[in-house]
């Protein structure tokens, strides 16, 4: 599996394992398609992964992924927001066409 945490990622995620979770728990991301936006996701912490989980350590985080967030993720950078119009985790997939360029496309033709 080939994803990248960024650090603000990687703090967002060890604050809600310290905060929900216990030794040995994990960060749970089950991770789907999201149209324009790129990908969304559920995100729990989980004292033992789901069946069909996959356990994953990155960067000292335990992540619990299904099967299908683990074909999602594939070169994907997860990111954390905190702004004034975001706030949780972020996804920059670069395999991922906004709808914008969509439009674009189809004007072009």
């Amino acid at each position: 599996m080939n994803f990248t945490l960024t650090p603000a990622a990687q703090k967002f995620m060890h604050m809600m394992l310290r905060a929900d979770g216990t030794a040995g728990s994990g960060f749970r991301l089950a991770v789907s398609p999201g149209g324009c936006s790129g990908l969304a996701a559920d995100i729990s912490v989980l004292a033992a992964p789901q069946p069909g989980d996959a356990v994953v350590e990155r960067d000292g985080v335990r992540l619990f992924l299904p099967a299908e967030s683990r074909l999602l993720l594939d070169g994907v950078t997860i990111d954390f927001a905190d702004t004034a119009t975001q706030t949780g985790l972020v996804f920059h997939d670069p395999k991922q066409v906004s709808c914008s360029t969509h439009a674009l496309k189809a004007l072009e033709h």
